[in-house]
Parts: C-alpha cells; structure tokens; sequence
C-alpha cells in the first residue's frame, strides 16, 4: 500500500466561520466551497476540508461530531520573518495568538494560533525541514 494522505476533513461548528477566515481573512483559494463543506488544496495532492460537524457524523453513521480537538496543523515558511508575517495575519482574521513566535528548542522558529473553528496552527520556520522537488519531505536538525 503507497503511504499517502490525500484529505484532512475536521468536523468543525461552523463551516462559515471556516470559510470567513481561510478565503477572506487569509486569502486561500477553495478546490470545492459548497455551504456545508470548504475544501482547500494545501499542498501538491493534500487537501484540506472542512466539514459541518453534525453532518460529517450523520455521513459517517455515528452520534458524536468528530472534532478537530486534539489536533494541530503545521505551515511551514521560508523565514523566521514569514512566520511572524502569517501569525499577525492569523490573527488579524480571527485566530487567537496562543503562543508568539519565538525560537523552539528543536533549532527553528515558530508560534501558535488557532482559528476561530477550534484548529490550532503552528506557524513554523524549520531550516531541517527540505521539500525536494518530487514532494519527498526530508526531516533533519535546524541548525
């Protein structure tokens, strides 16, 4: 079996409020924007969806709405200076800063938000982290 993850679907509250905050706030493009579900393509064959909570339990078969509880999302930039650039952006659309940018103990730099469907996002500037050309990510020491 190729190991592979082709889409993230959370189950958030409120699809709309997703949508505000990834199209108007941060400006990201939708792959498919229906009215109970936004999906986003985040990276070369990974998207990301948002789904209603409730109604992404009834297609499963289940009682409990999946959550996005206990989950956090990562974007990786260029630049100490980008991550500080994503954060304030962030949070000028609606996330709540949780953690500033600073330096991490691993040899990077990154900051904590999260949007005001309950995602948290780290925003991180990881020099051992390489993306070659093919899409293979390579995970190395910073620094």
């Amino acid at each position: 079996m190729d190991q592979r993850l082709t889409l993230l679907t959370l189950g958030v509250r409120d699809v709309d409020a997703a949508r505000r905050f990834y199209l108007d706030g941060l400006g990201w493009t939708p792959t498919l924007d229906l009215p109970d579900v936004l999906f986003l393509q985040v990276a070369p064959g990974m998207v990301l969806s948002f789904f209603g909570a409730t109604a992404l339990a009834e297609d499963i078969g289940v009682r409990d709405a999946p959550t996005a509880q206990g989950v956090t999302l990562a974007h990786n930039v260029d630049s100490e200076g980008e991550v500080d650039v994503v954060v304030a952006r962030a949070v000028a659309a609606g996330a709540t800063l949780l953690k500033e940018p600073q330096r991490a103990e691993w040899g990077g730099y990154s900051g904590y938000v999260e949007d005001p469907c309950g995602v948290r996002w780290e925003v991180a500037h990881n020099p051992g982290l390489v993306v070659d050309a093919d899409g293979a990510v390579r995970m190395g020491t910073a620094g």
